[in-house]
């Protein structure tokens, strides 16, 4: 009888990297951060002027929306990997 290694198939291969995302999304989180904290302050500034004012009522969600928005593809985003690429071709 010959000896065999039992392997499990179904068994995910042991991968070297800690991280979820990839260092481009974790870019984009941050600057995503950024945008938003800006819109808010851009929300909350201006004490004395009224509270109509255009900054404050289109320019201020506006930017947050961006803000988000940006976070939203920062975790949707995949980048390419180079290195697949490059066994592709071989």
């Amino acid at each position: 009888m010959s000896k065999q290694k039992i392997t499990n198939k179904n068994a995910a291969p042991a991968k070297s990297n800690f991280f979820v995302f990839k260092k481009e999304n974790y870019i984009l989180l941050i600057a995503s951060a950024v945008i938003l904290v800006i819109g808010f302050l851009i929300m909350a500034s201006g004490k004395d002027l009224p509270f109509d004012a255009a900054r404050k009522i289109t320019v201020a969600p506006i930017v947050v929306l961006l803000g988000f928005g940006v976070g939203v593809v920062s975790i949707l985003y995949t980048p390419k990997d180079k290195e697949g690429e490059q066994q592709k071709r071989d």
